[in-house]
């Protein structure tokens, strides 16, 4: 089983920055996918960016590139999201996922943008932009 913590939520005023952390504990195995999900009230939870950690693939939701990236802490199981350009539209509650075990295909393929291909789930934090 794997658990999932996710900080560094908060509230920001449009056009600034905010950078989101996630840190995953239990087994791990060699190779996992990451990945960033949002959900505004009353919407679906839609994708935002994933990472495969073992070689460093990396995909974007359309209405956050150039904008957010998703990067990984060296030889830890902990992934960033630092969000630039933050805009009302991008307030929303922000889940951290897992997918294990997991290959570069996944991000590839864009398989990360489903929401059921992943196995685990944070509780998520808030972000609010005004």
């Amino acid at each position: 089983h794997v658990q999932l913590v996710e900080s560094g939520g908060g509230s920001v005023q449009a056009g600034g920055s905010l950078r989101l952390s996630c840190v995953a504990s239990g087994y791990i195995r060699n190779g996992i996918c990451m990945g960033w999900f949002r959900q505004a009230e009353g919407k679906e939870r839609d994708g935002v960016a994933s990472i495969y950690t073992l070689f460093g693939d990396k995909d974007y939701g359309d209405s956050v590139k150039g904008r957010f990236t998703i990067s990984q802490a060296k030889s830890t199981n902990m992934v960033y999201l630092h969000m630039d350009s933050l805009a009302s539209e991008d307030t929303a509650m922000y889940y951290c996922a897992v997918e294990s075990p997991c290959g570069a295909a996944f991000i590839r393929q864009k398989l990360w943008n489903e929401r059921e291909q992943w196995d685990y789930w944070g509780q998520g934090t808030q972000v609010t932009v005004s």
